[in-house]
């Protein structure tokens, strides 16, 4: 999936940036297996907490304490921020909860929002991937990418 990524984004000529938390780094390490990858990835961030969603990404600190690092409206901020700051085509944003610990009966184990930004505005989806860590992990990237590979092919 990161090769067609790939191809897509040099294709349409647009460049990435991501801004990861439950993925630690997954996504940009999937990205980064293709060589040629620096003349469309730019970087990413690794946001496992809250003050490095607020420094890194730029995700208002309320927006925190209203909603909850894991929610829709954070992993939004933290795509649109990771754009803005990385100065990208595209901006990806993910925050979850991997487990197999910090899940609760409102937010469980395997909830994960990915949220993209481009200039024709932002997209979040909400998944629930059944499983252990790892698999939450690559499902999560495994749909940012499938999330980018349909934005750049439309």
């Amino acid at each position: 999936m990161e090769e067609i990524v790939g191809m897509y984004l040099v294709m349409r000529q647009k460049t990435l940036a991501v801004a990861e938390s439950c993925t630690g780094g997954l996504l940009a390490e999937r990205l980064t297996r293709i060589s040629g990858s620096s003349s469309y990835f730019l970087g990413g961030a690794v946001c496992y907490t809250n003050e490095m969603k607020i420094r890194w990404a730029g995700v208002p600190a309320d927006l925190i304490k209203a909603h909850g690092a894991v929610s829709k409206p954070v992993a939004q901020a933290l795509a649109e921020g990771v754009r803005a700051r990385a100065g990208a085509s595209i901006g990806v944003g993910i925050t979850g909860i991997a487990g197999p610990t910090g899940g609760s009966n409102d937010k469980p184990v395997g909830l994960v929002f990915v949220a993209l930004a481009d200039d024709r505005g932002t997209q979040v989806r909400e998944f629930r991937f059944p499983g252990a860590r790892d698999r939450v992990r690559h499902w999560a990237t495994q749909m940012a990418l499938e999330m980018v590979r349909r934005r750049i092919r439309d």
